[in-house]
């Protein structure tokens, strides 16, 4: 069960505890049923209503008490972009590999590993993007876990195993399964249960939030509506264990543990406008060209964490979902291209259309900034003599590309660690050939 809507205002209580709900007000003196009242800011008191995020959470025993953090293992993930030297190629990557059960048991937090990224959470102003590759759910060591200065949009990618993941969270739960999407807002606790060796891909923002993004010309509707955002319902647990909760704190790049003796997850009823939420990418009304040329791939904008400047975001969440071909006169497939953005893709499943070879379900690629791309040399020759008739495009695929306006740096364990750097990328262009003619002359026809 869920509730529909983006950035609705909101209101949920566990059913265990009607009437958990305080009436007409957020904190009053006593809260019905002995609860704590604790507001979660996601922005300034200050902001403009529009803007303003926060919700009330109603719990048994409020955050603040906790034993001090201390430091903990950050593995492979990092916000260190300066730890080898920049790398401007095209890169590629095989799908990662996902540690085996019998070998060794890797939770979420231990399985996050830095691909790439720029800018500094300290000053809340850049992207991290990672993967994570686990095999057992965080629940049986006792581990939680909060993004303290980040917003993170996670997803899904199919495995010969079960991929879909159960995230408890401060707000109830949510099941995610391949292709569905799943935001994380900064501050909010959540642990991960997997069904067997899972791997997913996880776009992490500094200070920004996800936002819907304009639809200008295109109108009232299309591309993800809101009422297809589905958040959790209020659920809660009221239990210790014998070895208390690790919560652990992503602050300023580095991780963060504490020791608890109360789950994380004792909120009883919340309202409010600031919750996490997934999405199903099946609901996305792709908008399309229907004469000649190929449109920018920004009509397939799912969600868009804004920069100061207008029109340029600090990340755009793009998708390449299945959907109908009909320009006339036209090469179908995306051109070739230098963009002042950098691109991050992924392959959830299927095949993407511009690279059926080598572009494999669970790898990804990184085009940096200005770094020409394009169509490997086989789709080139393909669709520059292929009839055009109307044609399915990406049937039984999901591409997706994280653009953002920085500069994105790769890790040491991106380009070295992992193994999975395709070395070879470079020879899908090789065999473009030159198609000029000196002495065409435009058809009479």
């Amino acid at each position: 069960m869920y509730l529909s809507g983006f950035g609705n205002e909101l209101a949920s209580e566990d059913p265990r505890c009607p009437g958990s709900l305080p009436e007409g007000q957020n904190n009053p003196q006593v809260c019905p049923y002995g609860l704590y009242a604790e507001q979660l800011s996601g922005s300034a008191f200050t902001c403009p209503r529009p803007t303003n995020k926060r919700s009330w959470l109603y719990r048994i025993i409020p955050s603040v008490k906790h034993k001090p953090f201390t430091k903990a293992s950050c593995g492979d993930l990092t916000e260190n972009w300066n730890e080898v030297e920049p790398d401007p190629n095209q890169l590629r990557w095989l799908p990662f590999a996902i540690p085996k059960s019998t070998e060794k048991k890797v939770d979420f937090v231990a399985g996050l590993h830095t691909v790439c990224g720029a800018g500094d959470a300290k000053s809340r102003n850049g992207i991290g993007i990672h993967v994570y590759t686990c095999n057992t759910s965080m629940s049986i060591v006792s581990l939680k876990f909060s993004s303290l200065c980040c917003s993170l949009c996670l997803f899904v990618s199919p495995v010969p195993q079960q991929g879909e993941i159960l995230i408890t969270t401060e707000f109830g739960k949510m099941m995610v399964e391949p292709n569905e999407i799943c935001v994380i807002q900064q501050g909010m606790r959540f642990s991960v249960d997997v069904f067997g060796e899972t791997r997913g891909y996880i776009l992490e923002v500094y200070g920004a939030h996800f936002e819907l993004p304009d639809l200008g010309p295109i109108g009232a509707n299309g591309l993800a509506n809101p009422r297809d955002f589905l958040c959790p319902v209020a659920w809660y647990e009221d239990r210790k264990v014998s070895t208390g909760y690790t919560v652990i704190n992503k602050y300023q790049g580095k991780l963060f543990a504490c020791q608890q003796d109360f789950s994380p997850f004792n909120v009883v009823a919340w309202h409010g406008n600031y919750t996490p939420y997934k999405y199903n990418l099946k609901n996305f009304m792709v908008i399309n060209c229907v004469a000649f040329d190929h449109a920018d791939p920004s009509i397939f904008t799912v969600l868009t964490a804004k920069s100061t400047r207008p029109g340029v975001a600090i990340a755009d969440f793009v998708i390449f979902p299945p959907r109908w071909g009909v320009a006339d006169h036209t090469f179908r497939p995306p051109y070739y291209h230098r963009n002042c953005m950098s691109e991050f893709m992924g392959l959830i499943k299927g095949h993407y259309e511009a690279k059926e070879e080598g572009f494999q379900p669970g790898g990804a690629s990184l085009h940096s900034i200005m770094t020409p791309h394009g169509p490997d040399a086989d789709c080139f020759e393909k669709n520059s003599t292929a009839e055009l008739s109307p044609e399915r495009v990406a049937e039984g695929t999901m591409a997706f590309m994280f653009e953002s306006s920085f500069s994105m740096a790769v890790t040491k364990w991106g380009l070295q660690t992992c193994q999975k750097l395709d070395k070879s990328y470079y020879q899908c262009w090789e065999p473009l050939r030159s198609h000029f003619n000196p002495n065409w002359k435009p058809s009479t026809q």
